[in-house]
């Protein structure tokens, strides 16, 4: 009979491995934060994962939760995105492709995306201007189709106008 190999065994490793060498230590706290970030496949705010931490162990407090995000970021194992509400989210970054995003400015819905056809567009550019990208991100507002159809009168924003943004929550 095989053994079932723990989840996120290689993400709790590179974790592990990380506090060590920053001196931390490893505590329940952290691991409970870990697990539930991993578990999570949404973009969450420090705020939201917050919330899904305390609903499993109340004596977690929010400065924890935020510098554990951090030590995952440094880690390798999530990434800060900013959708244009003054918020960071944090989405997973070890073993997932890149991606971008479309943000609904009506609905707060986002949409991950990706297309070779940019990618090589953006490579073409920085061959053409002597540019060595070391990464990126694309974000695109406007409505989602759900919100297209419900709204078939609201009027585009002025090109050099900032978006309304809101994203939506993952906790509710």
């Amino acid at each position: 009979m095989t053994r079932k190999q723990p989840e996120f065994l290689q993400e709790k490793e590179i974790f592990r491995d990380h506090i060590q060498k920053t001196g931390l230590r490893r505590t329940a706290q952290r691991d409970l934060i870990l697990e539930i970030f991993l578990r999570t496949e949404e973009h969450l705010t420090s705020e939201d994962l917050y919330t899904l931490v305390h609903r499993q162990d109340s004596t977690v407090g929010q400065t924890t939760v935020y510098r554990t995000l951090k030590l995952l970021t440094e880690a390798g194992l999530a990434r800060e995105v900013r959708f244009g509400d003054n918020k960071t989210y944090y989405e997973h970054h070890y073993n997932h492709e890149h991606h971008d995003h479309m943000i609904c400015t009506e609905c707060g819905k986002v949409i991950e995306f990706f297309s070779q056809e940019i990618e090589n567009l953006q490579d073409q550019m920085a061959d053409k201007f002597g540019f060595k990208p070391t990464h990126h991100s694309l974000r695109l507002w406007g409505f989602c189709s759900e919100c297209q159809r419900k709204q078939l009168d609201t009027a585009v924003a002025a090109s050099g106008a900032q978006p309304r943004v809101r994203v939506r929550s993952v906790v509710g």
